[in-house]
């Protein structure tokens, strides 16, 4: 019973690795790239067992016009397949109102990649 559990777990995790590499590679490969500003950000952070904070990740969201003009707010993702949220190393210089390059697919543009 156990092990079957651990085996749906491990399986729909391994489903969430391989949708956002794909979707990233399609962002990546067919996306249109543009400038967009940093509008807020949210803060995950987990814990071990015992409470203490193993690890702070950070999601952002910027703002970017369209295609069409039209003004967008999209989940800002790392382009990263295993986790979407941004971590410590690149991100250390966005913040609110940073202007960042980004790529993005006009069918689905609620969420972007950094180009």
């Amino acid at each position: 019973m156990i092990y079957a559990g651990i085996a749906i777990i491990l399986a729909v995790m391994a489903a969430g690795i391989f949708m956002t590499a794909r979707r990233n590679n399609e962002i990546r490969t067919g996306g249109i790239e543009t400038e967009a500003v940093v509008t807020r950000s949210e803060e995950h952070i987990s814990t071990d067992g015992e409470g203490s904070i193993s690890a702070v990740t950070y999601t952002f969201y910027v703002t970017y016009r369209n295609q069409y003009g039209e003004e967008v707010e999209a989940k800002l993702g790392s382009g990263k397949s295993f986790d979407n949220r941004i971590g410590k190393a690149w991100d250390s210089e966005l913040k609110e109102g940073s202007v960042v390059t980004i790529k993005y697919l006009p069918d689905k543009p609620d969420y972007v990649i950094m180009a």
